[in-house]
């Protein structure tokens, strides 16, 4: 019997791990185990958060990053994860280099920076934004 491999979503967060553990949470509750996901906090205190809200895997540091960006079919995470020195400095030149050249489908949130403004992004809150990225993430999968 062929069995269907599952999707590999990487949920990459920084600063606590907060918006990466509500992502992961939606994920389980909209999908199940029908999707592997891998949390990615910068420090061990958001790895944990993913952890507990339901990643199959988690990692933190520039080089997890760097090595797993390139094996998953999807990346979910804020802007910040494209721009090389955002979250206060967490996320490397690597890092953004490695999640913006990866062949994975980005899924990005267009949360506020300061020193950023993405011209006709919605200004929504984070649970409408988690809403609209679920109702896509069921679209590719039923596809």
């Amino acid at each position: 019997m062929d069995k269907k491999k599952k999707r590999s979503i990487a949920v990459i967060d920084g600063q606590g791990g907060g918006i990466g553990s509500t992502i992961i949470k939606r994920l389980r509750e909209t999908l199940g185990e029908e999707v592997e996901i891998i949390g990615f906090g910068h420090q061990c205190d958001g790895n944990g958060a993913m952890l507990k809200g339901g990643a199959n895997k988690g990692a933190s540091g520039e080089n997890a990053i760097v090595q797993t960006v390139k094996s998953v079919d999807i990346i979910i995470g804020t802007t910040g994860i494209v721009l090389a020195n955002s979250m206060m400095g967490e996320l490397t030149p690597k890092m953004a280099e490695s999640i913006a050249s990866s062949t994975a489908l980005k899924l990005l949130l267009p949360l506020k920076i300061s020193e950023v403004e993405i011209i006709g992004a919605p200004k929504e809150p984070l649970p409408h934004l988690v809403d609209q990225l679920m109702r896509r993430i069921q679209e590719m999968i039923e596809t």
